[in-house]
């Protein structure tokens, strides 16, 4: 995706985000039962803030967060981080040097995607707690987030922290997932030394032999699947296809990935 239109999304879902937790800061968010619609809120305006310092300071910056974010009112420090966050965004270019958390990509573009994709999941987290629709992702934000989640947490966080899949991974049999999203598609192939991802947005893909589950959907939906972000007590919209021990080791990879 362009960044231009990684920019459009977020302020999309963050104008989103801030209507729909107004009213509703005392709700629970099911999504993520720890935390209030409040908690939620706080969450994203603290991590906001705290991509702008990572720009300005080249490191993680020390003492975070700061003692008073905790007392601040949430919604403010969302929209404080967010302005500060495009602000920051307009002052540099996507290609200009800044430290991540991802090796392959040290630049700006970087956290404009990875915001993009954090609020759009925390958006959806403040409609499920605020009891509202839950409105749909566009396609194309949708299909990157997917691509984002399988590749740069999942199959990096393996290439990187191996050990932290080593009680999901033990005893797998060995196993693949195909997951079908529109006319984009991905394999994931695991086993106990093992976690690859191939396909995605402009690839070419072939269907693996006698896959192990097979998911299909909209994006949007299938996106909301692969980061648990499902309506609860509502079936699922997407199709899955394969065994609930097989589909309990995709989703724990994604939980070792992105604790």
């Amino acid at each position: 995706m362009y960044n231009s239109r990684l920019l459009e999304c977020l302020e999309a879902d963050f104008l989103r985000m801030r209507d729909v937790v107004d009213g509703h800061l005392a709700a629970r968010v099911p999504t993520c039962p720890d935390w209030t619609v409040a908690d939620l809120t706080r969450h994203v305006g603290e991590v906001y803030l705290h991509k702008v310092e990572m720009m300005r300071q080249g490191k993680h910056p020390d003492g975070w967060p700061p003692a008073s974010f905790k007392e601040a009112e949430p919604v403010g420090l969302l929209t404080r981080g967010y302005g500060e966050l495009v602000a920051e965004f307009a002052a540099r270019n996507p290609a200009d040097a800044t430290k991540t958390w991802y090796d392959p990509d040290q630049t700006v573009g970087f956290w404009i995607r990875r915001m993009a994709q954090e609020t759009v999941i925390h958006r959806i987290d403040a409609e499920l707690g605020a009891g509202t629709p839950v409105a749909p992702v566009p396609d194309d934000l949708a299909i990157d987030g997917i691509d984002e989640l399988l590749n740069t947490f999942v199959a990096y966080s393996f290439s990187q922290w191996p050990e932290d899949f080593g009680e999901t991974l033990k005893n797998s049999p060995g196993r693949t997932y195909v997951i079908n999203a529109a006319e984009t598609s991905w394999t994931i192939t695991t086993s106990p030394t093992e976690l690859t991802v191939t396909g995605g947005p402009g690839t070419a893909f072939t269907i693996p032999d006698k896959p192990d589950v097979v998911v299909s959907g909209s994006p949007s939906n299938i996106l909301r699947w692969t980061w648990n972000r499902e309506t609860p007590n509502t079936p699922t919209p997407v199709t899955i296809k394969g065994t609930p021990e097989a589909l309990a080791e995709f989703h724990q990879c994604v939980v070792a990935a992105t604790q």
